[in-house]
């Protein structure tokens, strides 16, 4: 079997994109569209790509996993592709798989396709087309017989190969060999002034080699030139990505208002709401109920979760857990089993034991929360002295009373309570009650006379 390598052409400068990110850099469902193109790759088996990038993107590209060239001067595509087989030594008996950056809805049993094709065929080149709706910018494909003849862009194309509809889509398996000799007799004789890729085909059929097309679903291989087709795209990638957790055991209410990202684990039988976000390798456990209105970033989930109209961002929650709605977690919290976060809470880089229950209007930062305690309305921990954030650290089985504030750093020991609008300012030892502003202990009940 023959070796295979892979070039991705993403020097072009993306200029209907009017934005000052490299085109192959915008983002879509979470990822760079050139993510999308690199992925598919490896999953197609090739692990040698080299992309030809311009200078702007080649800065930008930060990956230690991704060998690129630059291409200087943007020459045409045939120009590209010989700027990375100056950089590749070379290996004759390879195959050689060039692809498009901006085209990031090829999924990688196309790739494998045409390399198969290729080497079934024992053809110079396969390459990948497909029949457009027109009018379309693609290079127009003309035949004879079963096999390819020439290509031919359409600023270079008479009326009447104008009109033909079968189209390059932009990918191409080629005999490594003959892709360097063909390459080495490109002329930019027309009226780009520029190196086409494409004139390999008439140069490699002069020559008595074969050309073989393979048919493709013209809505795999469409490229992104603009926001709109970006947008496009995003739809398209997002019901892949919707279909799939469906299809193993996910209810996604309404696909066309969920909104994820690739690399999720959603768990069996969750069940997800409209108007839902879930990004940033979140993984979601069985039998939870997500949304409506919920966005997941980085966040995990255990089973049996229940989330609605809530932001959960960087977080760790177990199992049994409710939140919102209207809640807020962040900056690595963590929740254990069976805790209760309600209306209007936000949760910062605290931990919160198994049990604990903060319902309504609370603010829980920097903190520790032990086993069962119950944190009341419009608590808040103050953990910012002006310089640097402080810890509180709360007890099991204490009673937060409502509207207290908790000046970190501070400790409520276990089973101590707070009582209504208390202003903690000093450790409250296990078993205390106190209240006030600043709060005091509360004077202890007498015990009971025996008779």
């Amino acid at each position: 079997m023959s070796a295979v390598r892979a070039i991705v052409l993403a020097a072009g400068k993306g200029t209907r994109m009017k934005s000052g990110r490299p085109k192959v850099l915008h983002d879509i469902c979470g990822r760079a569209m050139l993510w999308y193109v690199l992925t598919a790759l490896r999953e197609a088996g090739i692990d040698d790509v080299v992309v030809v990038t311009n200078p702007e993107l080649d800065a930008r590209i930060t990956s230690d996993g991704i060998t690129t060239v630059v291409q200087a001067e943007q020459l045409g595509t045939g120009h590209a592709v010989k700027v990375a087989l100056d950089a590749l030594a070379p290996m004759p008996d390879a195959h050689v798989l060039i692809a498009s950056g901006d085209m990031p809805l090829v999924p990688s049993a196309l790739f494998r396709s045409v390399l198969d094709t290729l080497g079934q065929t024992r053809a110079a080149l396969a390459l990948v087309t497909a029949k457009m709706p027109l009018p379309s910018n693609f290079g127009r494909v003309l035949r004879r017989g079963d096999a390819v003849e020439r290509i031919v862009e359409l600023r270079d194309a008479t009326p009447e190969q104008a009109a033909v509809d079968e189209m390059n889509a932009g990918i191409y398996a080629f005999d490594e060999s003959h892709l360097r000799e063909a390459i080495g007799h490109l002329r930019s004789d027309n009226a780009q002034g520029e190196y086409y890729l494409t004139d390999t085909v008439e140069y490699l059929v002069s020559r008595g080699n074969r050309v073989t097309p393979l048919i493709a679903d013209h809505r795999l291989v469409l490229g992104i030139n603009d926001r709109v087709e970006l947008a496009q795209a995003r739809k398209v990638l997002n019901e892949r990505l919707c279909e799939q957790h469906m299809r193993a055991g996910v209810t996604i209410i309404d696909p066309d208002t969920t909104y994820l990202e690739p690399e999720l684990v959603i768990g069996l039988d969750t069940v997800i709401h409209p108007n839902t976000s879930i990004g940033r390798h979140s993984k979601i456990g069985a039998d939870c109920v997500v949304g409506p209105n919920v966005r997941l970033s980085n966040a995990t989930l255990g089973d049996t979760v229940t989330i609605r109209e809530s932001v959960v961002v960087d977080s760790l929650v177990g199992s049994g857990v409710s939140i919102g709605p209207f809640a807020h977690l962040r900056g690595n919290a963590v929740l254990a089993d069976d805790v209760h976060i309600g209306n209007f809470v936000e949760v910062k880089k605290s931990k919160l034991a198994s049990g604990v229950k903060a319902g309504h209007l609370t603010y829980l930062g920097d903190a520790i929360v032990g086993e069962d305690t119950n944190v009341g309305a419009g608590t808040i921990t103050c953990n910012y002295d002006g310089e640097k954030k402080n810890v509180t650290i709360i007890g099991r089985g204490a009673f937060i009373g409502s509207n207290s504030s908790l000046v970190a750093p501070v400790t409520i020991g276990d089973r101590a309570l707070t009582g209504a609008g208390a202003v903690v300012t000093k450790d409250v030892p296990a078993g205390e009650r106190v209240a006030g502003n600043p709060a005091r202990p509360l004077p202890k009940k007498p015990s009971a006379k025996g008779s």
